[in-house]
């Protein structure tokens, strides 16, 4: 019987994980058990995802906020702390925010607007037009753009005001806050020479920027927590980047020696059951709400550790294109098989080739975590590992 589906994807339950857990036989096992009870087999190059979350838990992967504010400290001080561009965020930076204003006198932040990086709106962009707002050079005070936007500026999806939010925050920890909106990064240089650039994906060229126009202090959120602070836990690479609200006062980093993780995990399947099955560790999606405009990967990368099978991008043809042109006077199985017989005999690389015109030029693991992601949610489905078949077969495999 010919094959009637491409790929599969499953999500996967597993029980509540501790800290101390062994989280790779918890990941196999369960993995093994649903492959029985649900009566499917692995197969080489299946896809296993495992959720970032869970892997920092059961390393224990957590940072106090005393442990920020002694890091702060140190680095910047303790008196003024220049914050350049951070996210609007309940369960990430509000949190970090604590912990760095405990670390510092005085707060000057810079937001960057209509927006911030990732999409979450400060304002109206048709109100921002009706204005005459030039976001390309136009600085707003707080008190500037209560005046124009009004006192009660909620966020569209989580009704809530980010800039009191963040000034209680501020507050709360003994600290002042003056918030500027702008979108040159040197701004915050006229206020202070000691600056944390707190932005994500352009978090290098922000802080080239600012070192360039005379900036004394400059670190981003990458480079806070990247060694142990009093036996807290910490990540080499990504610093507070990636990191969660845990508890009031401790926050969970992203995991670390993911590749070590990622690698234990395909030898332990390998010994299960004989396939060489492709592991990855998955945060954020990367993907776009086009209501809302917000952008989902708050992460610094969608993937921080994954086995060598999944580097590269897809190299597909595009059926469509065929369908309308090489395959234009042909139907039915003729029309199947001459499909076929051009996916076997397709390049290698097939970038820059109109066969592949309309594919997605994107990372494996990008594509990957983003279906692993949108299957496992963050809420309570309970599946943060999650199984994927199929996904590098093609039209032609039988």
């Amino acid at each position: 019987m010919s094959r009637t589906t491409g790929t599969t994807v499953r999500g996967i339950r597993i029980p509540i994980v501790k800290q101390g857990d062994d989280l790779v036989n918890m990941v196999v096992e369960s993995v093994l058990t649903a492959a029985e009870a649900e009566g499917f087999t692995l197969k080489d190059r299946d896809v296993v995802g495992v959720t970032e979350s869970v892997l920092a838990r059961a390393q224990g992967n957590y940072i106090t906020l005393d442990g920020i504010a002694q890091e702060i400290k140190h680095k910047f001080g303790g008196e003024n702390l220049g914050i350049v561009f951070p996210i609007l965020s309940r369960n990430r930076f509000s949190i970090i925010l604590k912990g760095l204003a405990r670390g510092a006198q005085k707060v000057i932040m810079l937001l960057s607007y209509p927006c911030d990086e990732v999409g979450n709106h400060l304002m109206d962009i048709d109100k921002m037009d009706q204005l005459g707002l030039n976001s390309s050079a136009d600085v707003l005070t707080e008190k500037e753009y209560r005046r124009m936007f009004g006192d009660d500026v909620k966020h569209p999806f989580t009704g809530i005001d980010y800039i009191q939010m963040y000034r209680e925050i501020v507050q709360s920890e003994g600290a002042d806050l003056e918030v500027l909106l702008g979108n040159d990064p040197r701004i915050i240089l006229q206020y202070t020479k000691k600056v944390l650039a707190a932005d994500v994906h352009n978090r290098a060229r922000t802080k080239r920027i600012l070192r360039q126009a005379g900036a004394e202090v400059i670190f981003g959120l990458d480079d806070i927590c990247t060694v142990p602070v009093n036996g807290d836990g910490y990540n080499e690479q990504y610093g507070l980047l990636g990191s969660n609200k845990s508890t009031e006062e401790q926050i969970k980093l992203f995991p670390r020696e993911g590749a070590v993780f990622v690698q234990t995990v395909q030898d332990k399947f390998k010994t299960a059951t004989g396939k060489t099955v492709e592991v990855m560790i998955y945060g954020d999606g990367a993907f776009k709400d086009p209501v809302g405009k917000i952008w989902e990967l708050a992460d610094p990368v969608v993937s921080p550790a994954f086995t060598n099978g999944l580097w590269g991008l897809p190299n597909e043809l595009k059926l469509k294109y065929f369908a309308d042109n090489q395959l234009k006077d042909l139907s039915g199985e003729s029309c199947q098989e001459e499909m076929k017989k051009y996916i076997r005999s397709k390049k290698q690389n097939l970038i820059g080739s109109m066969d592949s015109q309309g594919t997605t030029p994107r990372q494996l693991t990008d594509l990957l975590g983003s279906l692993c992601d949108l299957t496992s949610g963050s809420g309570d489905k309970g599946t943060p590992v999650v199984l994927i078949q199929g996904y590098f077969d093609n039209y032609a495999c039988e």
